[in-house]
């Protein structure tokens, strides 16, 4: 690897990174490859890497219409958490975190995952007792999960509304202390570069228009940049898994809605854990440059439009001085939205579909960034045996045919409320 003196990064600095190594290469796509990504975000990368790494498979090319990091890895808040209740979510989110905490060691890139913890706020009997059954679920499945006082709450975040005349009375809490958050485009850089080190070819500006089936097996794809052969496809597009699908021939338990979020401009410290307002339907955190991230629900029309809209930043607004009285002196800075491919109940598809040799990724709903290592290590189990590994096992296509959902719609934004 290439290192620089102190010297030379002020020199570079001055004359525009001139002469600095690429951190990944960009190579011309190959006639044909083992094993092809649709999808050159946070999941896809990481699939393309463990394939390399679990499995020995290097022979891959990771295809993005755009640029790395241009979708919905950077469209998010980027909270990791594994607080859920039914069994196949727990293990499968909690095997995700397991995988944040040693990540930056593993790619040799710092993710800046910081294990700040998660609240959730109780205000009323029976969001109480759903946060409590949640939490014991989660005890059941060997997850960290902490009830919290009202003065305990306080300690942790003392900004909250605690005064008598509170629209919304803070009664405890439910905290998950190994939660917490990761930079979103370093999660895409640095599997991008571990992926890059194994001899994956990583293709920008390579957009799948169609593909390629013979007798129900797939042979290839269409591409702006040509026809690519390729023994096995993996579709990890995230919110575009509907339209990138139907090129394919199939149609899924998919819509795909917005997602919106927000930034104010930065403070000094003042909220140093994440923070869900389930009453609100609210959630926020403080960046390590200080901006107060914000965020709500969803839209509730289907789009694949990357922008937002007034009535959500007034929702999320009223929400955030309902519960912090003290950001209603703040200025947002910046506003966006993701697109979610949100499955019928709320859980994630990483499985084997019906056309031979194609697999898919996707229906995250609100999951998608806090799964992003273990989507991938699944997902390469999944490629590379041609059979899912038991932790994405329950997370089959076919599930909604058979009537097996796993119905945790309840794991957005508000969990404390379903």
């Amino acid at each position: 690897m290439q290192r620089y003196s102190f010297f030379s990064l002020v020199r570079n600095a001055v004359e525009h990174h001139d002469g600095w190594q690429e951190a990944w290469r960009s190579p011309q796509p190959k006639p044909s490859y083992s094993v092809v990504i649709v999808g050159g975000g946070g999941h896809g990368l990481a699939t393309a890497y463990y394939l390399a790494k679990e499995h020995g498979i290097s022979d891959v090319a990771v295809l993005e219409k755009g640029w790395l990091g241009g979708g919905n890895t950077a469209r998010n808040t980027t909270h990791v958490r594994s607080d859920y209740i039914l069994d196949e979510n727990a293990h499968f989110y909690e095997a995700s975190v397991k995988l944040w905490e040693g990540l930056s060691a593993d790619l040799n890139y710092n993710v800046m995952f910081s294990q700040r913890g998660m609240i959730r706020t109780g205000h009323f009997d029976s969001q109480t007792q759903a946060l409590l059954r949640r939490g014991n679920g989660m005890r059941l499945n060997g997850i960290d999960a902490v009830f919290l006082s009202r003065e305990e709450v306080r300690r942790l975040a003392p900004a909250l509304d605690f005064s008598p005349t509170a629209r919304f009375p803070i009664t405890g809490a439910f905290f998950q202390p190994r939660a917490g958050n990761a930079r979103h485009d370093a999660i895409a850089w640095g599997f991008a570069r571990a992926a890059d080190a194994r001899e994956v070819d990583i293709i920008q500006n390579c957009e799948v228009t169609g593909f390629r089936i013979d007798c129900g097996r797939v042979s290839g794809v269409e591409t702006t940049r040509g026809f690519i052969r390729a023994d096995k496809i993996g579709l990890a597009v995230a919110g575009h898994t509907g339209h990138v699908a139907a090129l394919a021939g199939l149609t899924l338990p998919i819509e795909t809605h917005l997602l919106q979020a927000m930034v104010t401009e930065p403070v000094k410290p003042i909220l140093d854990t994440v923070v869900s307002f389930g009453a609100g339907h609210f959630y926020t955190n403080q960046t390590d440059k200080g901006e107060i991230v914000m965020g709500g629900d969803l839209d509730g029309y289907n789009s694949y439009a990357q922008r937002g809209n007034l009535p959500m930043v007034e929702h999320v607004a009223a929400a955030a001085v309902t519960a912090f009285p003290c950001f209603g002196r703040l200025r947002i800075m910046r506003h966006w939205a993701g697109v979610m491919d949100m499955t019928m109940d709320g859980s994630p598809i990483i499985s084997k579909t019906p056309i031979d040799n194609l697999y898919l990724n996707g229906g995250w709903c609100y999951g998608g960034f806090k799964a992003t290592p273990a989507s991938g290590w699944c997902f390469a189990h999944t490629i590379a045996q041609d059979r899912p590994h038991p932790l994405n096992a329950p997370f089959s296509l076919d599930r909604f045919e058979r009537g097996y959902t796993i119905d945790e719609r309840g794991a957005g934004p508000y969990p404390g409320l379903h």
